[in-house]
């Protein structure tokens, strides 16, 4: 099913390319894996491939590699960060640009983190509203 939300119509030879950091402990990693195929079904999106910085494995190279074996001319690479830290500013963007040697026929974008973004405000706020009722609710039955 199509997001309703959903503003541009991806060519199948596009391809997303999640990246989040990398754990060392494999459920965190696992969450980006369903993320990336929540997001393929939702949306639609033929090449979606989760990958980590480090720690994890597929790396960004091999994540990167997936993508152009399975057809993408363009890879959208969406960082699963919320701030433009270290890693987003050297690291992702050296990722990319050795993609893109590696590959030169193909045209890698590098997106913006997740934050800031109103989305993620909303977020907070509603983690905090249900910590709060969950710690009133706790310490009321004590």
């Amino acid at each position: 099913m199509m997001s309703s939300a959903t503003l541009v119509s991806f060519p199948p030879d596009t391809a997303i390319l999640l990246i989040a950091h990398g754990s060392r402990h494999q459920p965190a990693n696992d969450d980006l894996i369903a993320l990336a195929d929540r997001l393929a079904t939702r949306e639609g999106w033929t090449i979606t491939v989760p990958c980590f910085l480090e720690l994890a494995e597929p790396d960004i190279a091999a994540g990167g590699a997936e993508c152009v074996r399975r057809g993408a001319r363009r890879v959208v690479m969406v960082p699963y960060f919320l701030s433009m830290g270290v890693h987003l500013t050297r690291d992702l963007t050296a990722a990319r640009d050795e993609l893109a040697q590696r590959f030169p026929e193909v045209q890698f974008h590098l997106g913006p983190p997740l934050g800031p973004d109103p989305a993620l405000d909303d977020l907070v706020v509603r983690r905090a509203r249900e910590l709060v009722e969950t710690a009133w609710t706790q310490t009321r039955a004590d």
